[in-house]
């Protein structure tokens, strides 16, 4: 072979290895215009705010982020405790793959470690509902025979969302139809993860219809902002459903059994009778009935539908929350307990500092500007606390809470691109959807003189437009999801405004 040959076959293969990754749609930062009224620490600056994540970002994935299973694979490792073989569960899957999405743009190699997460989440389904995730991995990279086979309901939530995530980010047409994974995997949920009678979030793929907890739920399953996207993915109206009932329980448990601090439980039982919170050692500890190392996460959970929805129910319920620890703390977050009875006295030996419990409070206290000293003072307890110090657990939450507080946790918009009007309503659809803020409709002659109205997601009219001719231009809308009506009928359909 002569020299030229040699080094004409070098950069061939070169090229061979190369490989092609997609453009990032969205990449970090974002800045994302959350609901009107929402703050952001203001003792940082932007700048400062996404280089503390991006800096947190480089430590975390330099501990969790594991690839010593498969080479095509990536995990989050579950950094177990001395006698402990876990190696990775599904909870910490999902985090790692919302993480990747959301940091794509800054960090180049989030694509591969996305697909990478992908990939074992792929290689470890359940044995009961083979699209779900086996919930728990132990050193050997196979599934815990004792008990580790079947799925948790938490893990393939995010799971889903991230898939969601993903085909916003990268499009589906590489290797991983990120959009035919997740619609697969939200019918999956929706099938055995899901009550159809109570429409509560179940504890597992496990918990079928013969089985005592049938009718029980963890409180930090309840991911309404998943959820809304499920039923724009999916067109399922169940999820509303769904998003409904976590709303009522959420309610039901601040109005009846914490009516001082809106503290929820980390499990509650009998969700088709009297939801009431789990006795001791129910499940998981003796602390079952209580905000614990479950629950802690709610207000984060419920913040991010706030933040990105402006539902009215998750800021009454954020606001009971804030009020209450504002008060406990006096305005201190470095007092903040790892654990509360739902009457706010705190656990006995409940004394830690953690990003578990500190993080999801930061987020809480976004929704109003009277948080902003607390969130300020939040936001500075929480960046004191050291990765080397704290747990998987902790130290993952602190991660994704980095991403709310700089504000950048992008909403998924809605995935159609031309949205019929359903129903009576004949002739008339909407293109493209989403978009930056102009949309047209393209109504039949049929329609023509009659009215079109935009409403806010929370049913809120704020404008009305003649149709004049077969294409009415929508423009100058804010960021948000809008529902548009037809007069004559019920009929309505979505935008959003990315």
């Amino acid at each position: 072979m002569t020299t030229k040959t040699l080094v004409k076959t070098i950069i061939v293969c070169l090229f061979c290895s190369v490989k092609i990754v997609a453009q990032t749609a969205k990449p970090f930062p974002q800045h994302y215009v959350y609901t009107a009224g929402s703050i952001l620490p203001n003792n940082r600056t932007q700048a400062q705010l996404d280089s503390i994540t991006i800096a947190f970002y480089n430590q975390w994935k330099g501990v969790y982020l594991k690839n010593n299973c498969a080479t095509n694979e990536y995990y989050v490792w579950f950094q177990p405790p001395a006698g402990d073989n876990t190696l990775c569960v599904s909870e910490g899957q999902g985090y790692g793959m919302l993480i990747a999405a959301y940091m794509a743009g800054y960090d180049p190699n989030a694509q591969t470690y996305f697909d990478g997460l992908y990939n074992y989440y792929n290689a470890h389904k359940s044995t009961i509902n083979p699209t779900l995730m086996a919930w728990q991995q132990i050193t050997g990279c196979g599934n815990n025979p004792s008990g580790g086979g079947d799925a948790a309901t938490d893990g393939d939530l995010d799971i889903a969302y991230a898939l969601l995530l993903a085909h916003n980010q990268w499009g589906s047409t590489g290797t991983i139809n990120y959009l035919q994974k997740a619609n697969a995997l939200i019918t999956a949920i929706m099938q055995d993860e899901i009550n159809p009678i109570t429409f509560t979030t179940k504890l597992g793929d496990w918990a079928n219809s013969t089985d005592p907890m049938y009718y029980d739920t963890r409180c930090s399953d309840f991911m309404m902002d998943h959820f809304r996207a499920f039923h724009a993915a999916s067109n399922n109206a169940n999820w509303a459903n769904v998003t409904n009932k976590c709303y009522t329980l959420i309610n039901t448990m601040q109005a009846t059994k914490s009516p001082n601090t809106g503290l929820l439980p980390d499990f509650i039982v009998n969700c088709n009778t009297t939801p009431t919170p789990a006795s001791a050692n129910y499940l998981e500890s003796a602390y079952d009935g209580h905000y614990y190392y479950n629950s802690c996460r709610t207000p984060w959970r419920i913040s991010t539908d706030y933040l990105l929805n402006g539902d009215v129910r998750a800021k009454t319920a954020l606001d009971k929350m804030n009020t209450w620890i504002r008060v406990k703390t006096s305005n201190n977050a470095a007092t903040i307990k790892d654990g509360y009875h739902l009457s706010g006295t705190g656990i006995t030996g409940s004394t830690s500092l953690s990003s578990a419990f500190v993080a999801p409070f930061a987020v809480a206290a976004m929704d109003s500007s009277i948080n902003q000293a607390w969130l300020n003072n939040s936001y500075n307890t929480l960046i004191g606390l050291q990765l080397a110090n704290e747990g998987y657990f902790e130290n993952t939450i602190k991660m994704m809470a980095l991403i709310v507080l700089s504000g950048n946790w992008w909403a998924v918009p809605s995935i159609v691109t031309a949205v019929p009007f359903p129903h009576s309503t004949i002739g008339v659809t909407v293109a493209p959807n989403p978009n930056k803020g102009t949309f047209t409709v393209h109504s039949t002659t049929e329609n023509l003189g009659k009215t079109i109205e935009v409403y806010t997601i929370l049913g809120n009219r704020i404008n009305s437009y003649i149709l004049t001719s077969n294409a009415l231009v929508l423009n100058n809308l804010l960021q948000g999801i809008y529902i548009l009506k037809l007069q004559g009928g019920a009929a309505i359909t979505k935008i959003v405004v990315e």
